[in-house]
């Protein structure tokens, strides 16, 4: 495994909840702790099917993965917001289908940069960075030597967005979407998906617990119109566009309409870089 630049300097906070700890939790991990445990406790009164978001959510990421590897030939993959190792990593998935896939993973949280050099140190073809995802040229200063920028990539923001707050800025997620795909070449592709709610007390009640449960690490959830603007410089991948990712090229029927969360849903798609 190659390092980021940086070096992890910062220590585990236990006070305050993670948004990675958290999601840890609600897939059945065990790198998580009280607080965090209780801040899902909170979130599933708000929006009870968290927890089935979040197991949809990965077994999306796994899908996508696979087809891009298969289907568009990708062996280059920058997972940003990457959270805490677990079973089918993107490097596992992608590697399975073509052994030499690379993958560079972008975190800044202390306790997942630990567990991500430890679990991946026997792989010479994973990199684990130290930095904010948003910080766009540093992570291609330091990926310069293990990415090769001239051939396509594929730019994972998976369930990550709903993190960052809207600012005006280059630290905007649609301005930082925009700055990514200014850096890849043709033929690459940009995974994006987030929560979003038709509902605005679930958006509001949501946004509100996880700003005070992780000391204002949070963006907010956002409705589907709003995500569709990180698209604009994508050529969207149809079918089959823009979608609960469950509906996403699923590998078995997906549930029917009765059966769906009516609080909220990990809304996105795949963008292609076409020149």
């Amino acid at each position: 495994m190659a390092y980021g630049e940086k070096s992890q300097t910062r220590l585990i906070d236990t006070s305050k909840a993670s948004a990675a700890r958290m999601y840890d939790w609600l897939l059945g991990g065990t790198e998580n702790y009280e607080v965090d445990r209780d801040a899902c406790s909170e979130l599933l009164k708000i929006a009870p099917s968290t927890q089935q978001l979040a197991r949809t959510n990965r077994d999306f990421l796994r899908r996508v993965v696979r087809i891009l590897a298969a289907e568009k030939g990708i062996n280059q993959f920058l997972d940003h917001g990457s959270g805490l190792p677990t079973q089918d990593n993107v490097h596992e998935v992608a590697q399975r289908v073509r052994p030499g896939a690379k993958v560079a993973y972008v975190d800044n949280d202390p306790m997942v940069l630990a567990h991500a050099r430890t679990s991946l140190d026997d792989n010479e073809n994973t990199m684990v960075l130290d930095h904010d995802m948003r910080d766009t040229r540093a992570i291609r200063r330091a990926t310069a030597g293990f990415l090769d920028w001239s051939r396509p990539i594929a730019a994972l923001f998976v369930s990550v967005l709903h993190c960052l707050p809207d600012t005006d800025d280059e630290n905007d997620p649609a301005a930082l979407v925009r700055a990514v795909a200014d850096q890849l070449v043709p033929g690459s592709h940009m995974v994006i998906c987030q929560l979003v709610s038709d509902d605005s007390a679930v958006r509001q009640g949501v946004t509100q617990l996880m700003a005070d449960a992780t000391n204002g690490h949070w963006g907010r959830v956002r409705e589907t119109h709003e995500v569709r603007r990180y698209f604009d410089p994508l050529e969207i991948e149809d079918p089959p566009g823009l979608v609960d990712v469950i509906d996403w090229r699923p590998d078995s029927p997906p549930p029917p309409a009765h059966l769906r969360p009516t609080d909220w849903v990990e809304w996105g798609g795949v963008g292609c870089i076409t020149g």
